[in-house]
Formats: structure tokens, C-alpha cells, sequence
């Protein structure tokens, strides 16, 4: 059945890449996880096995246990063979993208850069503005979100084709390995548009045309569709790939900045992705509503 869908997507995207052909313009370690209840951590400081919240509801998702490391395989063209199953090391990136236990690793305090107007934003999103956060409403999580995404992901590859397909609302993300230009800039979209080229082992992903509707994370650092993010994946043994993401926009940073960390392989080879039922709101909507008459209201709308 997956194999079915990714066919009929990279068809898909084949047959949109020669409609859109005509228009112009068409690492490092990651930080380490803090433990875990009923974790334990072995001698080199790494978290033992994968494990998931435990009895912490902001301790980091699950995440593949480190291996021992093997030499990679290659796909027919002679590229790094990255398919499978993936889960995130990007310590709880998803909670708060700042901070120690964050993946920030530039600029060194490991706070997002914002300009004080930006900043301000953001602290009045978080505490009157929750319910705008993409991912209580069943939205994409954009660039470079989907990478850090809790449930991990599948990644499929052609010679002119990288596809992720994060478990989280069944999305996924088609990055063209063509040399094609990227789509008009009046065109604007959840997961951006990602062009992809090889650096040697390492895949670049080029991501522009933002919406400018996603978060981060769920602390109210919000993104502009004048974001441009440039990721770097390189395979570094068979379980194993190393990850970062450079992020620019001068409309709200005073510079650019970098999240590093890797991806862990799925150590069961049956492993499936899960279907993933997305309800808005959910049963979390006591963090972005209030009561009021009986009627559910954002969050500050009272303040208004």
C-alpha cells in the first residue's frame, strides 16, 4: 500500500513538474536528550534504547537507540542510499526549538536571533494566541518542522526524486533532484518548495516559498514567508545520517541561524508507519481555549 502511494505521488509530481516547467523562477552531533524516567543513561551520556514521553509529558518522543556504526549502502546512480525508516535526534525541538535541550547550535546562546519587535511577537502568541498553532488544527508542519517531527519518517529515493513521509497527517514532501528553478515566488505553500542537489555524500535541500503559517515548535515561534531554510543530510554509516538546517529572514532575525542533530534508523526492519487519525484540537484543547458562557474561546480573546 505504501509502496503504492509513493508510485502514484512521484507520478504525481512528474506530471506537475512538466506543467509547471514553463513558468520563470520555476555535521555535527546532535545535543544530547535529556533523560528519561525509567530511562537511564549509559556511560558516554547517550540515552539507552528509543523510549517515548514516559511519565514526563515534555520528555522527547521516541527515538532510535545509537548502534554500532556499519558502512552505508549506495543506490544504482552511486548516492548514499538513505531509504527506510527514520526517527529524530534533535533533542525536544517539537516542545521549544530554544535552549540547552534544544537543537540551536548557532548563534552560540541557543536562542533564536529575533529582532525585539519579533520577539514580542512571539511572547504574545505563546501566551494569548495558542490556539493559532498550526499543528492543533491538522496542518503541515513546514520546513524545517517536519524534519523534528515527533513520530519520524519514511524517506524513498529515485535519482530525481528525495521523498519524506513524515507518520504526522499522513503528509510528505517532494523534493525534485532535477536542477529545476524554483516555482514562482507568488506561490506559497505549507511545506515550501525544497530543491535538492548533491554536495558528495551530502544532500542539499534548497526550501523557499514558505506560507508563513507554521511554528517551530509549540512556543509560539512563528515563521514569515520570507524564510528561506538550506538542509544538508549526510549519510554517516547505515543507521545514521547527520542533519542541519540554516535558517535566514531578515524581516525577524538579526542574522541567520543553525539547528544540527541526526536521524536514527528504525531498528525494527518490519517497522510500518502508523495511521495517524488528526482531530482538531483534540483532547488538547484545555491549552488553547478558555470557557466562557459555555462557549469554547481562544485564549486572550477575552482580553480583547
Amino acid at each position: 500500500m505504501r509502496k503504492t502511494f509513493v508510485s502514484t505521488a512521484l507520478a504525481l509530481a512528474a506530471a506537475a513538474a512538466m506543467l509547471l516547467a514553463p513558468l520563470p523562477g520555476s555535521g555535527q552531533d546532535a545535543p544530547k536528550a535529556p533523560p528519561r524516567k525509567g530511562g537511564g543513561k549509559d556511560s558516554g551520556g547517550k540515552a539507552k534504547g528509543g523510549g517515548g514521553p514516559g511519565g514526563d509529558p515534555y520528555s522527547p518522543y521516541y527515538q532510535a537507540p545509537a548502534t554500532d556504526a556499519q558502512p552505508f549502502k549506495r543506490t544504482a546512480d552511486g548516492k548514499p542510499d538513505m531509504q527506510g525508516y527514520w526517527t529524530p535526534r534533535l533533542g525536544r525541538a517539537i516542545f521549544d526549538i530554544q535552549g540547552k535541550q534544544g537543537p540551536i547550535v548557532d548563534p552560540a546562546d541557543q536562542m533564536l536571533p529575533y529582532k525585539p519587535e519579533a520577539a514580542a511577537k512571539a511572547k504574545d502568541l505563546k501566551a494569548n494566541h495558542m490556539f493559532l498553532e498550526t499543528e492543533a488544527h491538522c496542518f503541515l508542519s513546514g520546513v524545517p518542522h517536519t524534519a523534528y517531527q515527533q513520530f519520524g519518517f519514511e524517506i524513498v529515493q529515485t535519482k530525481d526524486y528525495f521523498v519524506t513521509m513524515p507518520e504526522y497527517a499522513h503528509s510528505y514532501r517532494l523534493v525534485a533532484l532535477d536542477g529545476r528553478p524554483h516555482i514562482s515566488g507568488d506561490v506559497k505553500l505549507f511545506m515550501g518548495d525544497g530543491l535538492g542537489h548533491w554536495e558528495g555524500d551530502t544532500l542539499v535541500v534548497d526550501t523557499t516559498n514558505h506560507n508563513g503559517l507554521v511554528w517551530l515548535d509549540m512556543e509560539g515561534n512563528f515563521t514569515t514567508p520570507n524564510m528561506h531554510v538550506v538542509e544538508r543530510f549526510t549519510m554517516v554509516d547505515l543507521n545514521r545520517i547527520d542533519y542541519e538546517a540554516t535558517i535566514t529572514d531578515p524581516t525577524i532575525y538579526t542574522q541567520p541561524w543553525k539547528i544540527a542533530g541526526n536521524l536514527g534508523r528504525h531498528p525494527d526492519a518490519n517497522y510500518e508507519l502508523m495511521e495517524f487519525a488528526c482531530h482538531e484540537g483534540n483532547q488538547d484543547l484545555q491549552h488553547y481555549t478558555v470557557s466562557q458562557g459555555g462557549k469554547a474561546q481562544e485564549k486572550g480573546a477575552l482580553k480583547q
